[in-house]
């Protein structure tokens, strides 16, 4: 119930994290979500601020806003935030930026929480959401690539 996706930057790790923490660039990259807004008076991010963020699954639909929290906030080293639903933790998403080879190694990860219904839901529909999610991340870091290293 969780992947990793790496990618190999040209660029120094905290002008890479600058551009995947600020959530509000995230229709530059992202498969899914096409708009994202800070909440409560977040200007940037920090650990705790949230955020919602406006998804298309899949790139089809449907379309819903989910509201995040950041759970990691490192400039430079990790960017990280959980997605809830209800007040509940349905996914994380978390980067990882090492530098390497006078660049930046990101990866992009996700997990799902250990729970009855996760464990259904996985063993039904992993495969596909499995898929579609490496296929996703893979996009994402290749956008962010793209973005960092032309910009």
């Amino acid at each position: 119930m969780h992947d990793a996706v790496t990618e190999h930057v040209d660029a120094p790790a905290v002008r890479v994290w600058e551009l995947v923490a600020d959530v509000t660039q995230t229709h530059r990259y992202s498969e899914e979500t096409f708009e994202a807004e800070w909440l409560d008076g977040a200007t940037g991010p920090a650990v705790g601020a949230r955020f919602r963020g406006h998804v298309k699954r899949n790139g089809r639909g449907p379309t819903y806003w989910t509201v995040c929290r950041v759970t990691a906030c490192d400039p430079g080293r990790e960017f990280g935030f959980e997605v809830l639903a209800g007040g509940r933790v349905v996914n994380t998403w978390h980067y990882a930026f090492r530098p390497a080879d006078h660049g930046t190694d990101v990866t992009e990860s996700f997990r799902l929480p250990a729970s009855p219904a996760t464990r259904v839901y996985w063993a039904l529909f992993g495969w596909a959401r499995g898929r579609t999610n490496r296929a996703n991340m893979r996009t994402t870091l290749r956008r962010v690539k793209q973005v960092v290293e032309e910009g």
